[in-house]
């Protein structure tokens, strides 16, 4: 009977693996066909849904990781890794999806609705309790990496680069990628858990202390000086927003949500206003200045299912409700006590289909712009991996002051840099303070933490 499971197992892989490359063979015709690298006038649009298929067939067959207790985002980050660099061995056909702007915008929105349903998941008045711990998570997790990425590992491993450079080295080990933490602790079913909440928490001040700190290196960097009047102003803007989308979320959503009900009570109406809210504190929070991630987070926390309460109920909680009523006693009692979450989290499940579409295309495509060129390089991997090693540190002694908790997991679960450690990196290099070896290094310690932290803090959870 193993034998046979094996055998099916391995069926059932080598069809994947077999229908997988048909589609590789079709995606490279089609390129060939379009004039090598790129497509010919008129076919561009087309290219781009076979690039958007390809990827997604490619996320879900990374989920195979899933299969020896790994989340799925370690999967899709490598598979697009894997894509990204084929060009390494004479395969460049998929090198046109780097540079696809509609696939670049997918992969934004994708990681605008992960923190979108993040913050759906989140429990304010839970982060509320761990918010003090988590403001001392992000500072530490901020602090020490930057010091010693500035004025300890960088001019010991790298001697001889301008100020600057150390300073935009230091900044980039200072990013925490909010998105991977996350959606391992999504996959896995632990985002209640009071460690999630502490790195969730600890990672939306890690991006406003981050930009902080991108901003005024930025500034030296270009003017050679940063007055205290705009720090200030960035820092006074970015607490303003949290603090005012939260509280004004709060006491307008209902109203809001009373007002749309009006016009329809359907499932339509609900999911276009959950979304809209979305991308509008998206939009408010780029704006002025702040990551876009961060307005989504904060306008899933803003709604609560009660903002909701006008509109329609999904369809089987009001079938099996109607059914209730035909009942007496504990077993409508029952019944309503299982229905409750279902109609509560409604949103949740609206907008669920929406992520299986977008997110993965995010991950994917972050995975796909590491280039694994800088591994042949010894002298640039050795120095590489000793700044990673003190990137993990950084993070892991943040672990140390969030108080009566697994200590461990919030460490780990700040480790890795993900899409906002190659943002800082890529900022160094147009502005010339980053040399293309320094710029690798950090591409290295991205790559890596963004790897290895997955891994380890689902074996920590698992436990």
């Amino acid at each position: 009977m193993i034998m046979d499971h094996a055998k099916m197992l391995w069926r059932t892989k080598r069809f994947h693996v077999i229908s997988f490359s048909a589609l590789v063979v079709l995606a490279a015709n089609t390129v060939t066909a379009s004039g090598g690298g790129g497509a010919v006038e008129g076919h561009g649009a087309s290219i781009t849904l076979l690039w958007i298929a390809l990827i997604l067939i490619a996320a879900k067959l990374a989920s195979l990781v899933e299969r020896w207790g790994q989340p799925a985002v370690l999967g899709e980050l490598v598979m697009g890794v894997i894509l990204g660099n084929l060009f390494l061995f004479g395969i460049d056909i998929f090198e046109p999806i780097k540079s696809d702007e509609i696939i670049a915008f997918l992969s934004e929105l994708g990681v605008i609705i992960l923190l979108f349903q993040i913050g759906l998941e989140s429990n304010i008045a839970e982060m509320k309790k761990v918010g003090l711990r988590a403001l001392l998570v992000a500072i530490v997790g901020v602090v020490v990496p930057f010091v010693l990425g500035t004025y300890v590992v960088g001019p010991w491993l790298m001697p001889g680069l301008e100020a600057t450079a150390y300073l935009f080295l230091g900044a980039a080990l200072t990013a925490t990628s909010v998105g991977i933490t996350a959606r391992v602790f999504k996959d896995l079913g632990k985002l209640q858990t009071k460690e999630a909440q502490i790195v969730l928490g600890a990672a939306v001040f890690d991006d406003v202390f981050g930009l902080i700190i991108l901003a005024v290196v930025s500034a030296i960097a270009t003017v050679g000086a940063v007055s205290a009047g705009v720090v200030s102003l960035i820092v006074a803007k970015a607490f303003l927003f949290l603090v005012l989308s939260i509280v004004l979320g709060h006491l307008g959503a209902p109203y809001v949500g009373k007002a749309f009900s009006k016009i329809h009570t359907g499932v339509g109406m609900k999911f276009t206003l959950a979304v809209s809210i979305c991308l509008i504190f998206a939009y408010v929070a780029g704006l002025i200045g702040l990551a876009p991630i961060i307005g989504a987070f904060a306008a899933g926390l803003v709604l609560d299912p009660v903002h909701f309460r006008y509109f329609k109920a999904p369809k089987m909680v009001h079938d099996i409700r109607k059914l209730a009523k035909k009942h007496n006693g504990s077993f409508k009692d029952d019944l309503e006590e299982i229905l409750e979450p279902h109609a509560h989290r409604h949103i949740e499940d609206l907008i669920e289909p929406l992520s299986y579409f977008l997110v993965p295309i995010f991950f994917v495509v972050t995975g796909m712009k590491v280039s694994m060129e800088s591994l042949f390089n010894t002298q640039i991997l050795g120095v590489a991996l000793g700044i990673t090693l003190v990137a993990i540190i950084g993070k892991y002694v943040a672990g140390y002051v969030a108080g009566n908790v697994n200590k461990r997991i919030v460490g780990i679960g700040m480790v890795p840099r993900g899409e906002v450690g190659l943002i800082f990196a890529a900022i160094g290099q147009n502005l010339g303070v980053l040399s293309d070896d320094l710029f690798s290094v950090i591409v290295v310690m991205v790559v890596i933490t963004t790897l290895l932290a997955p891994p380890m803090l689902a074996k920590l959870l698992q436990k």
